[in-house]
């Protein structure tokens, strides 16, 4: 049997969210921008409530909540939609430890000419808020922190920083994929004006995402990136895929019930799965934020040991974690995160990181230590650097 700890990259659909989103395949299957029938209507009654719903959680307006077809789009639209809309204000800031969907477009805004400022982080994976102060110019736009890091799940310190753009004017925008239905998120006090997330990290369908886009600094001259039939008004064009959306409002309405009895529970087993594997394999690293951690993250070093070796083992055993780089048939490369919080490109290449989940369990912290723990003695009795296909 798999040992599932791979969490951070998705999650399984909920048996209960499968039943919320059933009769919207088939018998109630309305288009809810057809407001000239009766089917029509009904899906749009849905579609609001559903809105209105997932709003309520999250503590914003139901009119700032954008679908998407995920966080990747969601990071997209905010990203290229408010640098395209600010004309006199285009310079753009990022964090080096950001999720590609957040590098890639700000990279590909500078190559046009934008100019974009990428902040170091500390070995914890935190900013140091007076940098941040310090990189803020009369021609900033925006300035994107991710809220927990999806590698090395440091939480970020969202209202320090909030409260620093809010006094200095520029629009704050959050990749908070791994944040939302894990940890507290609520942006009627947190201060984030543009917020990315997605459902299928939460045990949602796939999919489907949304960009929180607030209103109560004034309007935010976001640019849409899609266009088509106005949908959304006028944000993001495009059919409304009712039965994903159903499904995403009642992933994070379960999430929210269970959050803090699930974090709790999720954090203790991390905590037991790091004491074993301390025990099981000598020098053991552990890499982020002790203090300020996702319950459920965990992110390990493991010296002595060759990456890809390592990986080869990994993906031949039946534990279900992400390991080392970024890895392609053309490119090799440690961890991008890795780097920035100063980890040594060998120690980086041979990263694993444990994503716990609603079904793990005690049994499985331990059995997933015995298998990592084994496979790391047999990767040491191997010269470093041996040959390995990939």
């Amino acid at each position: 049997m798999l040992l599932d700890f791979d969490h951070h990259a998705t999650t399984p659909l909920d048996p209960r969210v499968l039943d919320a989103m059933l009769p919207y395949f088939c018998g109630e299957y309305g288009n809810a921008s057809s407001l000239s029938h009766r089917r029509g209507l009904a899906a749009a009654a849905v579609e609001l409530a559903a809105r209105e719903q997932l709003a309520k959680l999250l503590g914003v307006d139901p009119r700032e909540v954008n679908w998407t077809s995920g966080a990747t789009e969601a990071n997209n639209l905010a990203i290229k939609g408010v640098v395209a809309g600010a004309v006199d204000r285009r310079r753009l800031i990022v964090v080096a430890t950001e999720h590609r969907a957040v590098l890639d477009p700000a990279k590909k805004l500078a190559r046009t000419g934008v100019p974009v400022t990428v902040l170091p982080v500390d070995r914890r994976g935190q900013l140091d808020l007076d940098h941040l102060e310090g990189a803020i110019t009369a021609e900033t736009a925006m300035v994107s922190v991710m809220w927990a890091n999806n590698e090395i799940g440091t939480i970020a310190r969202l209202s320090e920083i909030a409260a620093i753009c809010r006094r200095t004017g520029v629009w704050l925008h959050s990749d908070a994929t791994q944040a939302v239905g894990k940890i507290a998120v609520d942006l009627r006090t947190t201060g984030v004006d543009l917020m990315s997330f997605t459902s299928h990290k939460i045990y949602g369908p796939p999919g489907i995402g949304a960009l929180i886009v607030r209103r109560d600094r004034g309007r935010i001259p976001l640019v849409p990136q899609i266009d088509g039939g106005g949908q959304q008004f006028g944000i993001r064009s495009g059919t409304l895929p009712l039965a994903l959306i159903v499904g995403f409002a009642k992933a994070l309405e379960l999430c929210e019930q269970e959050r803090e009895a699930t974090a709790t529970r999720l954090a203790a087993l991390r905590d037991q799965l790091w004491n074993d594997l301390s025990h099981r394999i000598p020098g053991v690293v552990r890499h982020g934020d002790v203090d300020r951690c996702l319950p459920h993250n965990l992110s390990i070093g493991i010296p002595a040991v060759d990456g890809d070796a390592l990986l080869v083992r990994l993906q031949q055993s039946d534990l279900c974690v992400s390991s080392g780089a970024a890895c392609s048939s053309t490119n090799r490369e440690p961890s991008h995160v890795l780097t920035a919080i100063g980890v040594p490109d060998r120690l980086a290449r041979a990263r694993v990181r444990f994503g716990l989940g609603r079904l793990t369990t005690a049994a499985d912290t331990h059995a997933a230590a015995a298998v990592l723990a084994e496979i790391v003695r047999e990767c040491r009795a191997e010269p470093l650097d041996s040959p390995r296909t990939m």
